[in-house]
C-alpha cells in the first residue's frame, strides 16, 4: 500500500469521526441521549404495530375454565397478546441499528452499513491492507452505542408501559411519537432530535442535473447559433432584384460583373 492509499485511508478513517459534539463531549464514544431513545423506540415501536396489524387472526377465549361458555373470540390486532409481543421485542429491533459517524444527532442512528465501513469494506475486498486500531472480525460487532440504545429501550418500556399501553386501547389516533415522547418522556425536556430527519441524496440527483445542465447547455448553444444565423441573413445584401420582361433574373443577378484591374486580353 503506497504512501497515497494510506493517507487518503487517514482522511477517510478521520471522517469517520467528524460529528457535532456536544459542550463536555470529548470521547470517541457518544452514547444516545433521552430523547434519541425515545425516539427510536417509538419509531420500531409504531413499525412492530404496522407489520403485526395486517392480520386477521381471530384469538379463540373459550378455554372453559369458570364455565361452559368462556369469553368470546377476540381480533388478534385487538388484543392484549400482540400488545405484549410488541413491547417485549421491540428494544431488540434496536439491535438492527447502526453506528453512522459521518452523520450528525441522532441521524447518526440507522440501519445499513455506515457509508465509511462499507467504503473501507470495499477496499478490503479490493486487496488493500486497511490498519486500524478495530480488528476485521470486529468491525461488524455492535457499538457500544447501540448496545447502550438497547439497554436503555429496555428502561424506558419498563417505566412507561402503562401510558404504551394506554395509547394502545385508546383511539390511537394520535401519533405514538408525539403521545409517548413530546407528553410523558420528555415532558418540559430538550425534544429537538424529534424533528431531525435523515435525507440522504439519490445516487440519481447527480446525474439528473448534469442532464438539466447539458440541455440547458444545448439550447443556449441552439439560441446562439440561431441569432448567428439571422445576423448573417441581415448581412447580405438587400439590392433588390433585376427582373428581365419575361419575369426572370438578368446574367448580372445570376453572375454580377466584376471590373478587372489590370491590362485587357483579346481571345
Amino acid at each position: 500500500m503506497n504512501s497515497v492509499a494510506h493517507i487518503w485511508l487517514f482522511f477517510i478513517i478521520a471522517a469517520a469521526g467528524a460529528e457535532k459534539k456536544k459542550d463536555g463531549d470529548d470521547e470517541w464514544v457518544h452514547l444516545p441521549d433521552n430523547c434519541e431513545v425515545c425516539k427510536f423506540v417509538s419509531i420500531e415501536m409504531k413499525s412492530a404495530f404496522e407489520e403485526t396489524g395486517k392480520t386477521k387472526e381471530v384469538i379463540d377465549r373459550n378455554y372453559r375454565f369458570i364455565d361452559s361458555k368462556g369469553a368470546p373470540p377476540i381480533k388478534y390486532v385487538k388484543s392484549d397478546l400482540r400488545f405484549i409481543e410488541v413491547v417485549e421485542n421491540v428494544c431488540q429491533r434496536l439491535l438492527e441499528y447502526n453506528l453512522h459517524k459521518e452523520r450528525s444527532g441522532s441521524n447518526r442512528f440507522a440501519k445499513g452499513m455506515s457509508e465509511t465501513f462499507s467504503t473501507l469494506h470495499g477496499l478490503v475486498n479490493k486487496g488493500v491492507n486497511v490498519v486500524m486500531d478495530i480488528p476485521y472480525e470486529l468491525w461488524n460487532e455492535t457499538s457500544a452505542e447501540v448496545a447502550d440504545l438497547k439497554k436503555r429501550c429496555d428502561v424506558l418500556v419498563e417505566q412507561y408501559e402503562d401510558v404504551i399501553e394506554d395509547w394502545y386501547k385508546g383511539s390511537q389516533e394520535e401519533d405514538l411519537t408525539t403521545y409517548l415522547c413530546e407528553k410523558h418522556v420528555l415532558k418540559g425536556k430538550d425534544a429537538a432530535c424529534l424533528q431531525e430527519a435523515w435525507k440522504p441524496k439519490k445516487k440519481g440527483d447527480m446525474a439528473v442535473d448534469k442532464k438539466k445542465k447539458k440541455k440547458q447547455n444545448q439550447a443556449g448553444d441552439r439560441g446562439s447559433d440561431s441569432q448567428k444565423k439571422k445576423k448573417k441573413k441581415k448581412k447580405r445584401s438587400k439590392a433588390p432584384v433585376k427582373r428581365t420582361e419575361e419575369g426572370g433574373m438578368s446574367e448580372e443577378d445570376v453572375q454580377p460583373q466584376v471590373s478587372l484591374s489590370g491590362v485587357k486580353t483579346e481571345l
